[in-house]
């Protein structure tokens, strides 16, 4: 399903067991106060994956405004509440979670985990493109999805270190791999990398698929219509190996923040990852932040494609306070909940047409720059395809593989096999 320019792609979903998100995870539950539990509204129940601190207190600012009753947050690990989502929402599921736009958001719109919210939309409607309605919209042409903030997946590096060594960003993989070399002889790793959480890798897998075969091939591969043994696929693997030397090492024992934070404390070169690699700088070295889009591979395709993920909200299907929870995703679709938003969080971009980007940093208006300039839009892999086959066949595959670049034709073999088995 190839979209045009400015038009974001779909998504995909995880499976997991059910009891961890109903109640327990890296955060307790805790409650913010917007009114009175005992009127208005009541008490809305919101199961977050914003574990993390800064997005955690992003939340916590933007539904202090909610004025209709009370929000009691449930806030899990991100990876756990990806990983645990589909049992979850099959036993108590809160009233509100957050969620991902597109195939992500259809795939359980489609098995009737979530609550039509059309009614919804036709009250915010107006402060979204029609490129983010449609990825809020189910196959059935209903409303699921309310938009909150997304961000592009880029190379980002420091400035101030690249100023110093006379470094320059690649237009061209020879240009990147002579970069790497170059930052090796410096005493630099060259690529932050990290895969302890199974996810991270598949940005690299994606970049290098739409680089080297485009956007259309990477969305048929993604939806099971062509075959991981084609040379066309291999030959992206090749690609990847040929630049783990530069590849930062033991990355199965390394978290994304890990890696991020050898970025800030310039000990690596560059990261490919999204844009909330912001989120692990210090604030006084924000602004020493940039990135470049990933280089051509193959001429064809030349740069015309990233990945932009988008986040936002949804209402279970079993919501115990439809009212308070359609009333609660109101607020957090409105321009002032995303200003707060992307105020606190430098690796976010609002998706209200009409919040206030005046305030944007450098980075965050460059981030939106590269979106608005983007061909092609996908997702990220584990959005794009079917949830089983991201979770059960991919993550393990690309770890895999990263333990052991030399090993790919079994590799690719087996991953057509599971692929055969799923996509019937």
């Amino acid at each position: 399903m190839p979209l045009s320019r400015r038009s974001l792609f779909l998504g995909a979903a995880a499976f997991g067991v059910p009891a961890i998100l109903a109640g327990c995870g890296s955060d307790a539950p805790s409650t913010a106060p917007g009114g009175s539990s005992s009127g208005g509204l009541g008490t809305v129940t919101l199961g977050s994956n914003a574990s993390d601190e800064v997005p955690k207190k992003s939340l916590e600012a933007q539904i202090k405004a909610f004025t209709q009753g009370a929000v009691k947050v449930n806030t899990v690990d991100h990876n756990t509440f990806q990983e645990n989502i589909n049992r979850y929402l099959r036993g108590t599921p809160d009233d509100v979670f957050t969620w991902f736009a597109g195939y992500r958001m259809q795939f359980f719109a489609e098995q009737g985990l979530a609550l039509d919210i059309s009614d919804v939309w036709r009250d915010i409607g107006g402060d979204f493109s029609q490129a983010f309605k449609d990825q809020s919209t189910g196959v059935d042409g209903k409303q699921y999805f309310v938009p909150s903030t997304y961000y592009p997946w880029a190379v980002f590096y420091r400035k101030s270190v690249w100023e110093e060594k006379g470094y320059q960003p690649p237009k061209t993989l020879d240009e990147l791999t002579a970069l790497a070399k170059k930052m090796k002889a410096d005493g630099l790793i060259p690529i932050a990398f990290a895969d302890k959480d199974g996810w991270p890798a598949m940005g690299t897998f994606d970049i290098l698929n739409m680089r080297t075969n485009g956007y259309d091939f990477h969305v048929q591969l993604m939806q099971g219509k062509q075959s991981w043994t084609d040379p066309k696929v291999r030959q992206v693997f090749d690609t990847w190996r040929g630049l783990m030397e530069y590849h930062q090492p033991a990355a199965l024992g390394r978290t994304w923040q890990e890696a991020a934070q050898s970025l800030a404390q310039k000990k690596t070169g560059m990261y490919l990852l999204g844009m909330f690699v912001a989120q692990q700088f210090p604030e006084a070295d924000r602004d020493d932040l940039d990135f470049f889009t990933f280089p051509e591979i193959n001429p064809a395709y030349g740069t015309d494609s990233i990945d932009a993920p988008i986040d936002g909200y949804m209402v279970s299907a079993k919501a115990k306070n439809v009212d308070g929870a359609k009333a609660l995703i109101k607020l957090l679709a409105q321009a002032s909940s995303q200003n707060i938003a992307t105020g606190l969080d430098p690796g976010t971009l609002a998706s209200n047409s009409k919040a206030d980007t005046s305030g944007y940093s450098a980075l965050q208006k460059r981030g939106a720059e590269l979106v608005s300039q983007a061909k092609h839009i996908a997702q990220f892999l584990d959005r794009d395809t079917r949830p089983d086959f991201a979770s059960t066949v991919m993550i393990p595959s690309l770890q895999s593989f990263v333990g052991k670049p030399d090993e790919i034709d079994p590799l690719l073999a087996s991953i057509e096999k599971q692929k055969a088995t799923i996509f019937r």
